[in-house]
This record gives C-alpha cells, structure tokens and sequence, in this order.
C-alpha cells in the first residue's frame, strides 16, 4: 500500500512539471509590410499626406488650398460642406472639383472674359462664380 501510494505521488509530480503542449493555432504569419510616413508619392512625386497635388497647368506639385476657393452652392443660395478650388496662370484656370478625379483646364480669349471648357463656365462677378450647363454650382472669392 505504500508503495502504490509513494507510486502514485511519484506519477502526479512527474506529470505536473511536464512541459505543457500550445493548442494555439500555429500557422505562419506573413509580416506586415511597413509604410513609411510621408511615403505616399503619386506618379509624379507629389506627396498626398502633406497636401500636394499635381498642376497640369502650373507643371509642379501645389497645394489645392492655397488657390482660390469656390463654395459649393445652388441657385437657391444654399451652400454646402464641399468645395472646389481654382490656380490661375495667364489667360489659363485650373478647377480642381471633388468630383472630377483629374482638374478642369479652362481656357479666356481676353482680360475681363470668363473662362471655359465645354460646359464649364468660370465668371469673375462679385468674386467668382462657376456655372456648369448654365446652373451656378460653386461661389467665392
């Protein structure tokens, strides 16, 4: 009897200090690729994360903000979050919409004439106004 009893303490202590077996799943994970801050250069090298966009116009990388910016509104005089923004350069504009995913080149024959492409319309009257197919759309100065 006291053999089995020694035994059987024996066997407990034994088990007990055996090294436990993980039931975590186990499957490799691939590492996360790392993105550098500030990384984030489109195709023509303008940073995004900093406010950089590319000017067609001006041929360099700008920021949007810094231009003329137009309210969005409607003819009933409501106006919206949304905005659109405008560069000048000579006889040229450059519109920047939230809808467009690439600027507007709108084009003046003289001083004091508004600026168009297709049916976009850019007026210099109190500020600006631009209209598309004759609705005014944005307001600013």
């Amino acid at each position: 009897m006291k053999k089995m009893f020694l035994f059987t303490i024996i066997a407990v202590a034994t088990f007990s200090c055996a090294k436990k077996v993980s039931q975590e799943n186990t499957t490799v994970k691939e590492p996360q690729e790392k993105k550098l801050v500030g990384g984030d250069s489109d195709a023509h090298g303008c940073k995004g994360s900093a406010g950089y966009t590319w000017s067609t116009l001006k041929k360099e990388c700008i920021r949007i903000f810094e231009g003329t910016k137009l309210s969005h509104t409607e003819e009933t005089g409501k106006t919206y979050t949304t905005a659109a923004y405008v560069i000048f350069d000579g006889n040229k504009a450059e519109l920047f919409l939230d809808t467009q995913k690439e600027s507007i080149i709108l084009e003046r024959k003289s001083e004091g004439d508004s600026w168009n492409k297709d049916d976009y319309q850019l007026i210099p009257w109190k500020g600006y106004v631009l209209k598309k197919a004759g609705k005014i759309i944005y307001t600013g100065e």
